[in-house]
């Protein structure tokens, strides 16, 4: 599995049916800090990096492109 699958793979086990197309994933899910903790808590997990605070506000969050380079630029 790469690193976009389990990205996406995630998504969908906290949020059934989420659209991953979107360009809007916080309004897509309707974020509630509660979700956004467990998304970064399974992210860091899955790919043994440490999300900072930054991260959140650098809306490395609002599609599953920039989820992907996020995790990517923590893995190089």
């Amino acid at each position: 599995m790469n690193i976009r699958e389990k990205i996406e793979e995630i998504l969908i086990e906290l949020v059934p049916g989420i659209d991953l197309s979107s360009n809007c994933l916080m309004d897509e899910i309707e974020v509630e800090s509660l979700t956004l903790i467990q998304l970064i808590s399974e992210l860091d997990i899955a790919f043994d990096i440490e999300i900072t605070f930054e991260d959140i506000e650098n809306d490395s969050f609002h599609s599953v492109d920039a989820i992907e380079k996020m995790v990517l630029n923590y893995l190089k």
